[in-house]
């Protein structure tokens, strides 16, 4: 089952340093954060990726070209350092098809514009390429495999950094409630598609603005509550957060690393 990534992301909120990367090429550890999620599909049996490229686009192509597994594997050196064997491999299994979808694009034009290269999948799966989960994802596709709609997305709570304000027309304030609290659910990026959701699409639409909300309104689009790890990666905060679960070694995320996923 392929898997489409949109890659065009500026990272404008996270500029203290790479200046030029686009956003899913900004790093957790020694790897993007786009290797992360391609690394957690790849878990899961999901090995050939479409990248739709946007902002950076040379940034990404240049490091899957440039690519070293020494970096995340272990490795015997022998030969006067000059032969290198692999005990552990990440991306060798990978296929990864390089797209370049334009700079200002709409995510849902990107997609239809990488359809061609779908045209042999009854399900595909997608992804904004800059939110980490640990979401079950064969699950999902199963639940939707078993219903007639053309999509489904991880529905998920606002981050508790944000408060939600109780206020009347005069500006007094009644209370502050945590976003994470109220009984309310985002979108959390993670999709899985029919070939049907191209049907809402039209040409420079938005996935989830045009797209999901008219098979929404068809009684086609479907969403599943998840309460596990869900995390984005827009500010130097949130990164700062990934990476510090990383460094510790208990990134929820990183399924490959854990037995019991």
């Amino acid at each position: 089952m392929k898997v489409v990534l949109f890659c065009g992301g500026l990272g404008m909120r996270m500029r203290a340093d790479n200046q030029s990367l686009p956003k899913p090429m900004m790093s957790i550890g020694d790897r993007p954060v786009l290797w992360h999620i391609m690394r957690y599909y790849a878990h899961y049996g999901h090995t050939e990726f479409i990248l739709c490229l946007g902002y950076g686009a040379r940034a990404v192509k240049e490091y899957f070209l440039n690519y070293e597994e020494t970096t995340s594997n272990d490795f015997v050196l022998t030969k006067g350092c000059q032969h290198v064997d692999l005990i552990g491999t990440d991306v060798s299994e990978w296929t990864i098809t390089f797209v370049d979808t334009g700079m200002d694009t709409a995510i849902g034009e990107r997609l239809r514009r990488v359809r061609p290269y779908l045209e042999d999948d009854e399900f595909f799966l997608a992804n904004y390429g800059d939110v980490l989960t640990d979401a079950p994802i064969n699950s999902l596709v199963e639940e939707l495999a078993a219903t007639d709609a053309v999509g489904q997305f991880i529905a998920v709570r606002p981050q508790d950094s944000f408060h939600v304000v109780d206020m009347d027309s005069s500006g007094s304030v009644s209370g502050l409630t945590p976003a994470g609290d109220m009984p309310y659910r985002i979108n959390g990026g993670y999709f899985v598609l029919r070939q049907g959701i191209f049907d809402f699409l039209d040409e420079g639409d938005d996935l989830v603005m045009d797209g999901c909300v008219k098979a929404a309104h068809a009684g086609q689009m479907r969403a599943v509550a998840y309460d596990g790890f869900w995390a984005p990666m827009d500010t130097l905060k949130e990164r700062t957060y990934l990476e510090d679960l990383h460094r510790q070694g208990t990134g929820p995320w990183e399924v490959w690393q854990h037995a019991w996923a």
